[in-house]
């Protein structure tokens, strides 16, 4: 494990006053004395009590979990390894080694997996298939298998988190460095972790219905540089499979019941033809793209 003293313990915050002081103190007693608050504006005194329980506490200059760890890894962190934690209280401390102790390994990002020792009421059925669903599309996608892409508990070299291209300003962030991890080829693992209830008195931040949304959709829009046939493809099968279907239902209508539907004939066969295009479009986009990647490969090779 990296020593102490190179280890930055960050944690987004807000509202966060219920829990924040115990999970500081859990963590300065594990020997980690630079722990880095940045808080989204909370209202209910967390930044105090961060403070009074030992730990560099900044506002965020913008809004969102996703901005906020942008700003504190570019612009408040100069520790070469970073161990990223919710201030909710649903993670151990006590797991801050085996989180480390990978990236002395030569691995650049460590990756908590909460499904390996889940508590009881630590996540709802609904929470629990969202992440089940989004885990299997991310592995589809983008062909990794991280388990938990949508973890909160991280660990990663600050070299690495600056080589990736991170936009997202909310929750959404999680989800972009398992993709920037799968895309770049940052070496990451994932270890076993705790993940416990939160406290009473603690309410999430989140809200699956919208939040999943996101996620999906960043997914999604993630695919078009890390797997171009599936994001062109998808949309191109489905607007085939829709012209096919319109050319059935023209062909049944003329021939057993005498009736022509030009109008509904012409946009058939145009997405027949707009969805042969985007996937043949797709096709070459991967080649295009596995060419790069053996370029760079052999580039690095000779590096």
């Amino acid at each position: 494990m990296p020593t102490p003293d190179a280890v930055c313990i960050l944690i987004p915050t807000y509202n966060e006053a219920e829990t924040i002081a115990d999970v500081i103190s859990d963590y300065r007693d594990e020997g980690f004395a630079n722990v880095l608050v940045i808080d989204g504006g909370s209202t209910d005194g967390t930044r105090e009590l961060a403070e009074d329980a030992g730990a560099h506490v900044v506002v965020q200059s913008g809004s969102g979990k996703g901005q906020a760890v942008r700003e504190a890894v570019e612009d408040h962190i100069q520790a070469p390894y970073v161990l990223m934690l919710d201030g909710d209280g649903t993670y151990e401390a006590t797991d801050a080694t085996k989180m480390l102790d990978p990236l002395t390994e030569g691995y650049d990002h460590v990756i908590g997996d909460r499904f390996a020792d889940m508590r009881p009421g630590a996540m709802t059925r609904l929470n629990r298939v969202g992440n089940r669903i989004i885990n299997r599309a991310f592995a589809f996608i983008h062909g990794q298998d991280f388990r938990d892409i949508l973890s909160g508990y991280r660990s990663f070299t600050r070299e690495s988190f600056l080589d990736m291209t991170l936009t997202s300003d909310g929750f959404g962030i999680e989800t972009e460095m398992a993709v920037e991890c799968a895309k770049r080829g940052i070496k990451t693992t994932v270890v076993p972790t705790t993940y416990y209830p939160r406290p009473d008195g603690s309410d999430t931040n989140l809200d699956p219905i919208r939040d999943g949304g996101i996620i999906f959709l960043e997914l999604y829009r993630r695919a078009k540089t890390n797997n171009p046939l599936f994001y062109f493809g998808s949309v191109g099968f489905a607007s085939t499979a829709t012209g096919l279907g319109l050319a059935l239902y023209v062909a049944y209508e003329w021939v057993v019941r005498s009736i022509s539907h030009e109008v509904i004939a012409v946009v058939s066969m145009a997405g027949i033809l707009f969805g042969v295009q985007l996937l043949m479009f797709g096709v070459l986009s991967d080649l295009i793209l596995s060419l790069h990647r053996e370029q760079m490969k052999q580039i690095e090779e000779l590096e």
